[in-house]
């Protein structure tokens, strides 16, 4: 079995192990819950003090312009697309993922409806993230679709005829399963329908080419995604959306809106004309105003991810992952057994996600508080997962050992069942 030992050697070899010194980690945490908020870069604190006691203190309103705010959802989206296969132009920071999600999702209802006006079928996963399957279900009423949830082996059969939109999350939230993106693009393709991918949980932790391999019918139509997990802006950091270069162009030569024709997605924002023309593009995908400190905050986290271009890049991000989640797995499995910890995280690391979910039939919830208290910061999610999420920016192969040594003594003393640990706070 690995040692300690074995794992401050691994740590030694890292190439990636310089990238930890660009976040203020505290001492005496192993933080293992990146996949819901990132760590915070040690630039991000300066950053948005400079934003705001310079920018927006000293130079006020013309920091629009001479510090280039307006510019920001597009300079940020360019970098973040660098990390997603897509190219400068198709993807623009704004709003939430949920918010996103409605845009996008609306505006591949749009289409399949000028297309294939008989498909009134929305499919997801059963599973899924519970804002997606809000935010579908809110839709279908709307526009008196039907929406089809299944679990996601179930998936592939449901891509028939009756199929308008297919709307995934690329890892999912629970267990950290990865779906195959091109495999289904082209399968979704075929059955002529349209697919929307959230990647929530997959930019900044896996590699994604959302414009495929080979032909168009590999490449996805719609993304959106988070700006706080692994890509570090944090807390409630602005989201962004995607769409392919033929539908964006689609969009512009039919005049096609998105539902939230807000006046900064307007092609001319400040001519202020009381009708609306959408902007080119992915740009009609913006509707506020930008959240200045939030995006400055933002860039500092994305700028994190493109470091690692200088040790290997999304390769070696990769390989990484894949070694801290094995070893994670390995470990709690050898030494947590008869302890009622039964994994839901696909062994074949193909299928997997930068994270590793455990089930427990009870205590799940005062087991992680019981690690918290430790200093072994992951999460829980009803009704019965324990989930740790491994950044391999900043993630030791010494802290999944050191993490799984905290969890054998919270299982083998019983310390998880003092009553401190079994009071819901609101946030788990």
């Amino acid at each position: 079995m690995t040692t300690r030992h074995d794992c401050l050697g691994l740590d030694a070899r890292d190439e990636l192990a310089p990238l930890r010194d660009l976040f203020d980690l505290p001492d005496g945490t192993i933080y293992l819950d990146g996949n819901s908020l990132g760590a915070l870069p040690r630039a991000t604190a300066a950053r948005v003090q400079q934003v705001a006691a310079a920018e927006w203190g000293r130079d006020l309103i013309k920091s629009w312009n001479t510090a280039g705010w307006i510019d920001l959802p597009q300079r940020i989206g360019d970098k973040i697309a660098l990390l997603l296969g897509a190219g400068p132009g198709e993807l623009i920071v704004a709003d939430s993922t949920s918010v996103n999600l409605f845009k996008a999702l609306s505006a591949a209802l749009d289409l399949a409806q000028r297309d294939t006006p008989g498909r009134q079928r929305i499919v997801s996963e059963r599973f899924n993230f519970p804002t997606d399957l809000y935010i579908a279900e809110s839709l279908a009423r709307q526009r008196g679709f039907e929406l089809v949830l299944a679990d996601a082996d179930e998936i592939p059969a449901l891509i028939d005829d009756r199929l308008a939109v297919l709307m995934l999350t690329h890892v999912n939230y629970r267990t950290g399963r990865m779906h195959r993106m091109e495999e289904t693009n082209l399968a979704v393709h075929a059955a002529g329908a349209l697919v929307v991918w959230d990647l929530a949980h997959s930019a900044g932790a896996v590699p994604v080419n959302l414009k495929g391999s080979g032909p168009r019918a590999g490449a996805a139509d719609f993304a959106v995604g988070c700006g706080y997990k692994y890509l570090n802006g944090g807390p409630g950091a602005p989201a962004f959306v995607w769409m392919h270069p033929t539908i964006a162009a689609r969009m512009d030569a039919e005049q096609l809106w998105q539902p939230l024709s807000g006046w900064l997605g307007h092609a001319a924002p400040f001519m202020f004309t009381p009708d609306y023309h959408p902007a080119a593009g992915i740009a009609r995908f913006v509707c506020g105003t930008p959240p200045v400190l939030s995006l400055a905050a933002l860039e500092c986290g994305v700028d994190t991810m493109l470091a690692a271009e200088a040790h290997g890049g999304q390769p070696a991000l990769r390989r990484k992952s894949i070694a801290l989640t094995e070893l994670f797995i390995a470990l709690v499995e050898a030494r947590c057994a008869g302890h009622g910890l039964a994994l839901q995280t696909p062994r074949d690391a193909a299928q997997r996600g930068s994270q590793a979910s455990f089930a427990r039939a009870d205590g799940g919830y005062a087991i992680m508080q019981a690690l918290i208290a430790r200093g072994v910061i992951g999460d829980f999610r009803a009704p019965d997962l324990l989930r740790f999420g491994f950044t391999p920016l900043y993630t030791r192969f010494v802290d999944v050992w050191d993490a799984v040594e905290h969890l054998v003594q919270v299982l083998q003393t019983g310390e998880w069942q003092q009553a401190r640990f079994n009071q819901r706070a609101a946030v788990t």
